[in-house]
This record gives C-alpha cells, sequence and structure tokens, in this order.
C-alpha cells in the first residue's frame, strides 16, 4: 500500500480508499482478515489511531467486520449493493469531470467526444 504525505488526503481516508477498492473489486474476498491494526501501523509507520479510524470508517460502511481479539474481517459483499456503490463513484468522477469542463470552457459535444475517445482507447 502506498502513502501519499502530501497528496491533501488524510492517511486514514488513504488507508480506508485502498482496502474499499479491494473490497469492492473483489481482491479482498468475504472472510478474509485485513491485516491486524497494529502490524499495519508498524509497517506504514504511521500511528495505531490512524489505522483504527481508517477500519473503523470500513466498518461503518458495512464493508468489514470486527471480531474481538481477531481483528476485522471482509464482509459477504451483496453484488446489487456493489454496483450502486461503482455507479456513485462513476457518477462523482463524471461530475468532477463536467465541472472541470466548465471552468476549462469545453462544450457537452466537446466533452462527449472526449469521452467517446477515452472509451474507445479502452477498448
Amino acid at each position: 500500500m502506498k502513502l501519499l504525505q502530501n497528496s491533501g488526503v488524510p492517511i486514514y481516508q488513504q488507508i480506508a480508499d485502498a482496502f474499499r477498492e479491494e473490497i469492492l473489486s473483489g481482491k479482498r474476498k468475504a472472510g478474509e482478515y485485513l491485516p491486524s491494526i497494529r502490524g499495519l501501523a508498524k509497517e506504514l509507520r504511521i500511528s495505531v489511531i490512524t489505522t483504527i479510524k481508517a477500519y473503523e470508517e470500513l466498518e461503518q460502511e458495512g464493508l468489514v467486520t470486527a471480531v474481538q481479539g481477531k481483528g476485522y474481517y471482509v464482509n459477504e459483499q451483496d453484488t446489487e449493493m456493489l454496483r450502486e456503490q461503482h455507479m456513485r463513484k462513476v457518477e462523482e468522477h463524471l461530475s468532477n469531470a463536467i465541472s472541470a469542463a466548465r471552468v476549462a470552457g469545453i462544450g457537452d459535444g466537446e466533452l462527449m467526444e472526449i469521452l467517446k475517445v477515452l472509451m474507445e482507447q479502452r477498448d
């Protein structure tokens, strides 16, 4: 896991985002335990409190569950819920792109063309 100290995104958020992505993409399977809080803190050279905050955020989202004395494990994911979460993420990124296009003076047609070109590059 790579953390960026000067990104403007809090460290706990970067950790939560990294695990969230792994869970939602299926890289972390249901029932799999996340690294121990102390172990991850030591590995990343960060505070235990920072790690706890990241794990608690994932727990509040229902992605993981804490087990006393064992740590946090990945919950079974509802495929419809996963799709909805991915949809929200896409909408957020597209909304940010639209805002950036407005600031840059890019019109709707040109923005659609950019999206079309980018999609074709991915195929």
